[in-house]
């Protein structure tokens, strides 16, 4: 059979896969062998994807539609897109896939034995977003997490041939980290798709209406809420370290970075004095190097 990962992706492709530079954290960095990098770029590929179809980001000109065989008068009915990306993912698993970043998974999921799982709970995190835009509570919050974040770092151990019990628990409190990390960053964007991922018991705690996170910069009740889920994502990032000690090699360098990427993200977000409403705070590579080296210290420590 041949390895549809050498296929050159089509330019809805190419823009999907192109986002990667964008992430906190580098997706799939040169130091991988290049099976693993592969990989993680085709599962990358996937999740970018649905998360664009969720969000309304698919590139313009409607390729992403007419592979998925939707109807060009419903290339903007992201539910009908999101029915249509699963019922190709199935077309993964047992028949061919007509979308070019499905193929191109194909093969990744049949060499790493992947179960259709965690890639249906992703597809389920995007149609929740189109159904809740709310969050009452943080517990509400975390079980959005466990569909669109902790099925990621899943797939990545199922990739590496790394998990267990154990480091699937320590893999989801980092996953569930980086994901409050990024609705932090998203605060303003989020809200402009009358979305809110901060939950509401915490926006009452602190005082915070919905017009104050529309506000072009951040009053310090806002600041005091963002600074407190902050130090939620920072804890759990600290919770999930002695995975990265549990592996060796190259694969710890790699969970080290994700570790690190959110991290450098959150000092971002306290240098700019916890006001994410003016600009998502961005990680610069010098703290993304220096959270590496302070996550791979611990990890040692800790391992």
């Amino acid at each position: 059979m041949t390895d549809t990962r050498q296929a050159r992706p089509d330019a809805s492709s190419r823009a999907t896969l192109g986002k990667a530079a964008d992430e906190n954290f580098p997706v799939a960095p040169f130091f991988l062998p290049r099976a693993w990098r592969d990989d993680l770029m085709a599962v990358y590929g996937f999740a970018r994807l649905v998360d664009d179809i969720g969000d309304g980001d698919l590139a313009p000109g409607g390729a992403d539609a007419r592979h998925l065989g939707v109807d060009p008068e419903r290339a903007e009915d992201r539910l009908a897109l999101l029915d249509a990306f699963e019922a190709d993912l199935h077309r993964v698993f047992d028949g061919t896939p007509r979308h070019p970043l499905l193929r191109a998974l194909q093969p990744t999921v049949r060499r790493c034995g992947l179960a259709p799982e965690p890639f249906l709970g992703l597809i389920a995190a995007n149609r929740q977003d189109q159904l809740v835009r709310r969050y009452e509570t943080y517990d509400d919050l975390l079980a959005y997490c466990e569909l669109s974040a902790n099925t990621v770092g899943r797939l990545v151990l199922g990739i590496t041939g790394t998990g267990t019990p154990e480091r699937i628990r320590r893999s989801d409190e980092i996953c569930t980290a980086l994901q409050i990390v990024e609705h932090l960053q998203d605060v303003a964007e989020d809200l402009g798709r009358d979305r809110i991922y901060l939950p509401a018991e915490d926006l009452k705690r602190f005082h915070v209406t919905e017009g104050d996170l529309a506000r072009p910069t951040a009053g310090a009740s806002v600041r005091a809420l963002i600074a407190f889920e902050a130090e939620r994502a920072r804890t759990l990032l600290h919770a999930g370290t002695p995975l990265i000690g549990s592996v060796d090699g190259r694969l710890r360098l790699l969970l080290a970075g994700f570790t690190a990427g959110g991290l450098a993200a959150l000092d971002a977000i306290t240098d700019a004095g916890f006001d994410v409403l003016s600009g998502p705070p961005k990680a610069t590579k010098p703290s993304l190097m220096r959270q590496a080296g302070a996550v791979l210290l611990r990890a040692r420590k800790e391992g």
